[in-house]
């Protein structure tokens, strides 16, 4: 299996780890301010994809990721604008709400996005890997098998196993399912730091991300709230040409559909995050 890996070498500190930023101006603006004053280096800043999504600028937030050069691998959505497609390939059900919806967020960020973005998710790897401490981590999107896999906390520890096997981990960072988790066996462990770009189907506006701390031992994964103006991301997106399910979504915290979710992430839907 022919994989884009990038080796960023080792890291050491604090680590931000978010994703879906799912062209969130505001959001990835409230989270680079956060990385300044805590003073985290770009460099030390890994996002897990889907920098484009379903807000209403994509282009401004390409180009102020691009800006901040902090580090990025390929989510679907960028895989399917390189590639030049004409649908967000997250492997929603055809016929289904998500389906529906992408149908119109993914044609209007298509139409956004100039040369110069789309050049620069051309320079995005499928997968980063680094060593912190004595720790090897993978960063994947889906999964390290398959962009487009959702995986849940629920989901079965076999499953994801077969993830640190085959990239000989310890350590898994995840993104795509929009819900953050971490999901620990024996000494083998699963983050997914949650997406800034649309909050967690708790009831709550805010949005999720993580940091990775080296300062203890073993290493300590803490994961935080995001404030940012959703007020100012709704309002942009109610411009006729997106999903005003979306744009309400960014205000109430929960999700229009629960069509992805397995049975025991649908029952969490309105109750605060626990992590």
């Amino acid at each position: 299996m022919n994989k884009n890996i990038v080796d960023i070498g080792e890291l050491s500190g604090k680590v931000l780890l978010f994703g879906g930023v799912y062209s969130n101006l505001q959001a990835l603006e409230a989270l680079i301010a956060m990385a300044e004053s805590e003073g985290i280096p770009p460099e030390n800043c890994i996002c897990t994809g889907d920098i484009i999504g379903y807000c209403a600028q994509p282009e401004e937030t390409i180009q102020t990721f691009k800006n901040w050069n902090a580090r990025s691998i390929v989510g679907n959505v960028e895989i399917q604008l390189r590639d030049d497609e004409d649908d967000c390939g997250c492997d929603f059900r055809e016929g289904s709400r998500c389906d529906g919806f992408s149908q119109q967020w993914y044609p209007y960020a298509k139409s956004k996005l100039s040369k110069d973005s789309l050049d620069y998710l051309d320079t995005l790897p499928d997968h980063i890997q680094f060593t912190m401490g004595d720790q090897k981590v993978t960063v994947v999107h889906g999964s390290y098998f398959n962009v487009s896999e959702f995986i849940f906390k629920s989901t079965a520890w076999a499953t994801k196993h077969s993830n640190f096997e085959a990239t000989e981990s310890d350590i898994i960072i995840a993104g795509h399912c929009g819900l953050p988790f971490e999901h620990k066996n024996s000494d083998k462990l699963w983050i997914n730091p949650g997406v800034i770009g649309m909050p967690a189907n708790d009831g709550k506006p805010n949005v999720w991300f993580a940091i990775l701390d080296d300062s203890t031992k073993p290493l300590q994964v803490n994961f935080y709230k995001l404030d940012y103006n959703h007020t100012l991301t709704n309002k942009l997106m109610l411009n006729g040409l997106l999903p005003e399910s979306y744009a309400k979504t960014i205000v109430s915290g929960i999700w229009d559909n629960m069509e992805i979710l397995p049975e025991a992430e649908k029952q969490q839907q309105r109750k605060p995050l626990e992590l």
